[in-house]
C-alpha cells in the first residue's frame, strides 16, 4: 500500500496483516481521486473506518488541509499512527480511536469541524449487521458540510434505501461499488 500522487507520491504505507481491513488497489484509487480532484485543495476529510489511513493520507497528500481518522482495531489503529507519524502529518491529522457508531451517537455538529468529503467504508458485514442508514444520515445532517460530499464503499451486490442523499455517481470495480453522495436539496 502506498500514496500514489501529490506531496507524497511513492511513499509506503503499513498495512495490517490478514482480513482486519479491506486495501483499495492503486488502480481504484486512482479512478476514485481523479474524480475528487476538484474537492480536495483545502478540504477538510472525514477517513471512516480509517485501517491503515490510505485514503485520508491520499488525500492530505493531494492538498486536502485536515483529516480525522476513524478505527477501532488496535492493530490498525497503530499502523495508522505510525503512517501519520512516518509522513510528518500530525499537525494536520485527527485520529479518534474506538468504535465509529458510539462516537457519531455520541457526537454532535460541534464535537468535530465538518467535512468536506466523508469517506464512509464500513466493513462488509454491516450491511446485513446493523442499519447503516441512521448513520449515513447523521454523517450528512451533522458532519457534512453544504456542497460536501461522502464515498461510500462497499459489496456491489448490496444496495440501501438512501432517499434523503443523492447519488451523484457510482463506479463499480469487481465486487466493489464506490457511490458518491449529497444531501438532497431541502
Amino acid at each position: 500500500m502506498r500514496i500514489i500522487a501529490g506531496e507524497f507520491r511513492g511513499r509506503k504505507l503499513l498495512s495490517p496483516r490478514g482480513t482486519v481491513t479491506r486495501p483499495i488497489t492503486d488502480r481504484v484509487k486512482q479512478s476514485l481521486f481523479d474524480i475528487l480532484a476538484p474537492l480536495l485543495r483545502g478540504a477538510h476529510v472525514y477517513d471512516c473506518f480509517a485501517g491503515a489511513g490510505s485514503l485520508g493520507l491520499e488525500s492530505l497528500s493531494r492538498g486536502a488541509a485536515r483529516a480525522s481518522f476513524f478505527e477501532k482495531d488496535a492493530s490498525a489503529l497503530a499502523l495508522l499512527r505510525q503512517n501519520i507519524a512516518a509522513l510528518g502529518l500530525q499537525a494536520r491529522a485527527a485520529v479518534i480511536g474506538g468504535d465509529f457508531f458510539t462516537w457519531l451517537n455520541a457526537s454532535s455538529s460541534s464535537a468535530s469541524p465538518p467535512a468536506d468529503l466523508i469517506f464512509f467504508d464500513p466493513p462488509y458485514r454491516f450491511l446485513t449487521t446493523q442499519n447503516l442508514v441512521e448513520p449515513l444520515s447523521k454523517l450528512a445532517r451533522h458532519h457534512l458540510r453544504p456542497g460536501g460530499a461522502i464515498v461510500f464503499r462497499h459489496d456491489a451486490k448490496d444496495r440501501l434505501p438512501i432517499d434523503f442523499l443523492h447519488r451523484c455517481d457510482e463506479r463499480i470495480y469487481g465486487g466493489m461499488m464506490l457511490e458518491f453522495l449529497q444531501p438532497v436539496p431541502t
